[in-house]
Parts: structure tokens; sequence; C-alpha cells
């Protein structure tokens, strides 16, 4: 069920006609962390319309989906990588210490943009302590967008958390 008091927080971030993520649902099964979200893009922030989920878009919804992820992971106390933070660690990290390392999709049907579903999960999370440099947490995720007529996308993304407390 969808924490709206802190899905809008973490959208507060967003341009209003760029908040896409309308409802996520969080599960966590043998250690790992899920979440199932709904998205509805009515028109594009920066493009006439393509008709389909194009890359940036994906993008967007992947931030949004794995911001609420690990909001709602830290609010719960779900999984390992966020145990010692608190939501003001998350609210202070969000935007400058949370990047992406990688990022790769795979498209195999357009994407209706105007009612998709879409699903992430942290496939692991570890901390790491480089030679002279400031430890930090990498997280490898897993994604996938569809809509009710067989459009789909999925793909793949590393996560670098810099400057954890």
């Amino acid at each position: 069920m969808t924490d709206e008091a802190l899905l809008a927080r973490v959208l507060q971030p967003y341009k209003e006609h760029c908040k896409y993520l309308l409802s996520a649902d969080v599960t966590a099964r043998e250690g790992r962390i899920a979440a199932r979200c709904a998205f509805a893009i009515p028109e594009s922030c920066y493009i006439d319309d393509t008709g389909h989920l194009n890359s940036v878009e994906v993008n967007i919804c992947y931030n949004q989906m794995m911001y609420y992820l690990v909001a709602k992971s830290v609010k719960e106390g779900l999984g390992t990588g966020f145990a010692s933070w608190t939501l003001d660690d998350f609210w202070r990290h969000q935007l400058p210490d949370i990047l992406i390392a990688r990022f790769a999709a795979d498209f195999r049907r357009p994407v209706n943009p105007r009612s998709f579903t879409g699903e992430m999960e942290f496939t692991s999370v570890t901390r790491r302590a480089p030679a002279g440099g400031k430890p930090f947490l990498r997280a490898e995720t897993a994604f996938r967008f569809q809509d009710s007529e067989s459009g789909r996308c999925h793909g793949e993304a590393t996560l670098a958390f810099t400057d954890v407390p």
C-alpha cells in the first residue's frame, strides 16, 4: 500500500508536470526489497508526444521508483544496506549523494506512457571503502515497465550512495 505522505515528500524535488509515479507497493522477501508501481505520463516534459515511453522518461520513472523504494526501506527498516539510515539521512542525501553509475534499458515493445506499471528490486547492496576514499554503498538493481497491451521494457542500473552515514 502506498504511503501517500512519503510519496509526496519523495516527489517534492520534481516539477509538478514531471511527477509520474502514482502509487507504489514495497515488499521484502528473502533479504530483497522490491517495489511495484503505477505510472502515468499525461504529457512529456521535454518533447512532443512520441506515442510511447522513451528512454528519458524511463530514466525519470526509474528515479522516482528508486527514491520511493529507498525512502520506504529506510522508514520501515527493510534491507541491510540502509539499516543505519534515518529518514532525515535520506532527505539530506536524496539528490546530491544518490548517483546512477550505470543504466541500461532494453525496449521489447512500445509502452503506452499514459498508463503503465513498473517494478524494481535491489539485487544487492554492498558497502565499499576504496583505499584513500570515503565509504559508499553500491547497489545493483533490476527494473521493468509494462502496459496492459503487452508493451514492455526492462533493464538494470547500478547506484552509488556517496557520503553515507
